[in-house]
């Protein structure tokens, strides 16, 4: 059976030693969490989601959910006590406006607690983590009247979210949505239609279901333009407050699905169901961005957190595991054979996982912080940075850690060999359920080509001309520190790197809109990579800061090899992205249809 232990003291060190915690003290949205409070909250989350919710992990896998024939759902044996636990805790609520009972912590204190969540649980984690996005975009959008009806119970996870995009004939291309909206005398609306791959679309866990529905009101324009979006519950608050009349939602089927399998994703049939626009009218996919950027966010980490307690897995067993003998000779003349870790290869598969485990989650740290910002800070030149910063990385760190997250499980299920084939060991369930962060919430071509189309260009490439300002003047000020020169050399070269496909992309990408298709992917991974490299360079100056002050310990030291092998052995994949990427699309594009 897999276990998982929440890297809380790595966490900590990130902003205790990385980021400069301290200098946010007093900062609005900060000033409410002083790093021993941050600390404490991650210590008693890591022991909640380690000891209730880690322990369903397989049992979910195993049993899945059932639909029964009224169209209910069961989640598996465990969940709804683990569910209610989490509530009772506040840790659903624990970024939630105090206004409608949640806990007014910091907003990246959530996504932080929220890593070791998915680690532990990827399926019974995506049930707060959907709510909590359906609260940040009714908070942004929905009316006082609608807020005050469902937030107070929906913020601390009494009752539970959703969003409705997909439809069985259109994914991505939300153009082609068919569900309609007729209005009512009442106000409200009549939805009719069917949506799919709806996560947690119907359970056992909450009193309520509330459905963000995007639908087309009769007569609206065709394509994205004429999209609203709607607010649908399972049943109808009655005038206390609670559930009341069933709506005309029901669950029509569950998918048969690779993995997650401890998570209902439905299908939703609305046949004339009772919904309330939120936002403006035609406007509902700008409503539905604040969810589906926060959920990208949010899917990030999911490939951040099963990336880690895969590695944490494979490295325990490499540590007991005895098969050959060491290349130089036996390792431990007096066994029958060496530990796994004596053989290079099995090494390389480690470390390349924990070194991009590291720096992943040291990128993860700063976008969080950096979101914290562009929602609280007064000053708008850091709002208008630290949005910018968000825009730009919300792409690339959901395409690269996902991507990167689905290889590292892989890997770590290769070093148990026939094992790791096998389902009691679990590693097999970590690659499946690994594979859908690549998917949804915008597949990761599209993630790709969200960045070069959108992020890029965008106010005139004022993002892009920041990120590279800083990672330039972090090496400018490094220069003259000799124990860092040598983590300093493949983030130069990485930068020129990101330098120039950004030109080459600026030049090509207009004169031919299938060049930037071509290049949208290795550019995400250049930039992802570039992105880590600048993380490892901080990270090791912290480090090197520790030893000075003769603070440091054999975990921290490790970082500095750890630091050198991602420099030596994963950064220099920069140079094969930059050079797949100005090939171009001729050869790409070349072949006729028929040939295929």
């Amino acid at each position: 059976m897999p276990t998982y232990k929440a890297p809380v003291s790595d966490t900590v060190f990130l902003l205790n030693d990385v980021f400069e915690y301290a200098r946010y003290a007093n900062a609005p949205g900060f000033s409410e969490a002083p790093i021993d409070v941050v600390e404490a909250v991650l210590t008693e989350g890591a022991k909640f989601v380690e000891e209730v919710v880690q322990p369903l992990n397989r049992v979910g896998d195993l049993e899945g959910c059932t639909r029964h024939e009224d169209g209910s759902v069961t989640t598996p044996k465990g969940f709804k006590e683990a569910y209610k636990a989490l509530v009772e805790g506040g840790w659903v609520g624990l970024a939630g406006d105090p206004k409608y009972r949640g806990q007014g912590l910091p907003h990246f204190l959530a996504a932080l607690f929220s890593e070791y969540e998915i680690s532990s649980n990827l399926a019974f984690a995506m049930y707060p983590g959907l709510t909590n996005g359906a609260v940040a975009a009714m908070m942004a959008h929905a009316s006082d009247a609608l807020k005050d009806r469902y937030l107070p119970k929906m913020t601390t996870g009494e009752w539970t979210g959703t969003m409705n995009l997909t439809e069985p004939h259109c994914g991505t291309d939300l153009g082609l949505i068919k569900t309609k909206a007729v209005p009512q005398p009442d106000g409200s609306y009549a939805i009719t239609g069917q949506k799919i791959f709806i996560s947690a679309g119907e359970h056992d866990l909450a009193d309520n279901i509330i459905h963000l529905v995007l639908a087309r009101i009769e007569g609206a324009p065709a394509g994205v333009k004429g999209i609203s979006l709607f607010v649908v519950p399972k049943f109808l608050p009655d005038a206390e407050g609670k559930p009341g009349e069933r709506n005309g939602v029901v669950c029509g089927s569950l998918e048969h699905k690779m993995g997650i399998h401890g998570n209902a994703t439905a299908v939703l049939n609305y046949d004339g169901a009772k919904g309330w626009l939120v936002g403006e009218e035609h406007r509902g996919l700008p409503a539905m961005f604040v969810m589906m950027n926060g959920a990208r966010l949010g899917v990030a980490i999911q490939g951040l957190a099963i990336s880690e307690v895969a590695y944490q897995n494979a490295a325990a067993y490499a540590k007991e595991r005895r098969q050959g003998r060491s290349l130089k000779g036996p390792a431990e003349p007096d066994k029958p054979a060496d530990l796994l870790l004596v053989h290079p290869d099995v090494r390389r598969m480690l470390l390349e996982i924990r070194a991009f485990n590291e720096a992943a989650r040291a990128l993860l740290v700063s976008v969080a912080l950096a979101q914290e910002e562009a929602l609280a800070s007064p000053d708008p030149k850091v709002r208008q940075a630290a949005d910018d910063r968000l825009g730009l990385m919300t792409p690339v760190i959901k395409g690269v850690f996902t991507d990167t997250g689905f290889a590292n499980a892989v890997k770590a299920q290769q070093v148990f060999g026939g094992h790791g084939y096998i389902a009691e060991w679990g590693m097999e369930q970590f690659v499946r359920d690994a594979r859908i962060a690549m998917i949804y919430e915008g597949a990761n071509g599209v993630q790709a080509l969200d960045l070069v189309g959108r992020k890029l260009p965008k106010d005139g490439g004022r993002a892009i001309m920041g990120f590279f300002g800083e990672v330039g003047q972090f090496l400018a000020a490094s220069k003259e520190e000799a124990a860092l020169a040598p983590y300093l050399a493949g983030v130069q070269t990485a930068l020129g790197h990101l330098q120039q496909a950004t030109m080459w992309l600026s030049k090509n990408g207009l004169a031919d809109p299938n060049n930037a298709g071509a290049a949208s992917t290795d550019y995400m991974h250049l930039f992802g990579l570039t992105a880590l490299g600048y993380m490892w360079a901080r990270i090791v100056k912290a480090v090197l800061a520790r030893q000075a002050k003769g603070e440091s310990n054999p975990t921290l030291d490790a970082k500095l090899t750890l630091a050198r092998f991602f420099g030596e052995r994963m950064l220099p994949e920069t140079g094969a992205h930059l050079a797949r990427l100005s090939a171009g699309a001729a050869t790409l594009m070349a072949l006729p249809a028929e040939v295929f």
